[in-house]
């Protein structure tokens, strides 16, 4: 007899015991999680994932505009500045702000350093709030370089749908309970294609803390009774960004994939933040 979900929710509540990643397992995430490249390591977690369980893996790619690290302004001509930010993940994002003023570049570099100094490592929403505040205590032109940067740069930055890497999909086709009907399957791959419902899953489980198990058929979310998602938060120098996780059934063994999922986060969060 094949267990409801919720026999499977009482299983893992109260029932499940957790046992340690063998060790060629936790050589294998930690060896292909090096820093190359912010999007090669997130690409690498997702394929890393469906190789260790056999089913699909999926990484939320960082919401990058949540943090910045470093802006800078450069002169461009008469009229035109050029907005340089720099995100925790190593992303560069330009951007050129039209002004009236002409502005020096001991003056861009001035503006530059006040920000860099006071709010770097804050989220976007932060900086605009604290800055408007501060706006009429600051000298002039500092004062209409903050104001330029956040109409026309910080708060039009275009980063904040954050999009997620899929990887083994095909895996799920070995799984007996989801190939075998159709209809399933086509809902299944539907899911997966448009992305929606598993970005709002993965959305709630940023906003958790440490490993989330969703079993299918108990809520909206996971529509689907013979799927289960594992998911964890990772970060960014200690700021929640993303979500990963394993897509599979729910039949699966949660005592192996929960420490593959929960290590996995760990090393990818190392790996993007600050060394």
């Amino acid at each position: 007899r094949i267990p409801t979900p919720r026999g499977y929710r009482l299983f893992v509540d109260t029932m499940l015991t957790i046992r340690p990643l063998e060790e060629l397992a936790s050589k294998q995430v930690e060896q292909s999680l090096y820093p190359d490249s912010p999007q090669k390591v997130i690409s690498s977690a997702a394929q890393l994932l469906s190789n260790l369980t056999h089913f699909a893996g999926v990484v939320m790619t960082p919401k990058r505009s949540q943090i910045f690290k470093h802006i800078e302004f450069l002169r461009l001509g008469e009229g035109k500045i050029l907005l340089i930010l720099v995100t925790p993940e190593g992303d560069v994002q330009n951007r050129i702000l039209p002004t009236n003023q002409d502005y020096s570049p001991a003056q861009l570099t001035e503006a530059s350093n006040f920000i860099n100094t006071h709010f770097s490592g804050k989220s976007f929403s932060e900086v605009r709030n604290r800055l408007r505040a501060e706006l009429d205590h600051l000298r002039g032109d500092i004062a209409g370089l903050m104001a330029l940067a956040l109409d026309n740069g910080v708060s039009d930055t275009g980063l904040n749908h954050p999009d997620m890497v899929i990887s083994g999909e095909r895996h799920l086709l070995d799984v007996g309970e989801l190939s075998s009907n159709l209809s399933k399957l086509r809902k299944m791959f539907d899911m997966l294609e448009q992305k929606s419902l598993l970005m709002q899953l993965l959305d709630v489980s940023s906003h958790a803390d440490g490993i989330q198990i969703f079993i299918g058929g108990e809520s909206e979310l996971l529509p689907y009774e013979d799927l289960a998602v594992i998911s964890a938060p990772y970060s960014v120098d200690g700021q929640v960004v993303g979500t990963l996780g394993v897509i599979g059934p729910t039949r699966m063994a949660y005592d192996r994939v929960i420490p593959i999922v929960d290590i996995t986060s760990r090393l990818l969060s190392g790996a993007l933040s600050t060394p």
